[in-house]
């Protein structure tokens, strides 16, 4: 699983690096308005595209950590009580001696 899990992240990689290569192409990005101008950068059309995915993906990244931390926590709880109300489990004890049968 690993192996397949590390081939997917290097072919991820491999095509965000291309997507940033192909789209090398500086571009004005204006970010905050000033009194008469605004704050202006200029940046490669990769690097925009990926810093503002980035800025959108993180929040659901986030929500989806913490409701996943809280399930985690719903699991244990409910684990923990049914353990509490689960009957102990036998132990295996040394078998009576039985009586012997005179032979005839």
């Amino acid at each position: 699983m690993h192996v397949i899990r590390t081939l997917l992240w290097v072919v991820l990689t491999a095509l965000v690096v291309a997507f940033v290569a192909m789209n090398w192409l500086f571009v004005p990005v204006n970010f905050w308005p000033l009194e008469n101008r605004y704050l202006h950068f200029e940046w490669p059309v990769g690097v925009v595209a990926l810093v503002f995915y980035l800025l959108g993906a993180i929040p659901v990244w986030l929500v989806a950590k913490a409701a996943r931390w809280r399930l985690q926590r719903r699991i244990a709880t409910l684990e923990n009580a049914a353990r509490a109300i689960a009957p102990l489990p036998v132990t295996a004890t040394e078998p009576a001696a039985t009586p012997e049968t005179p032979e005839t």
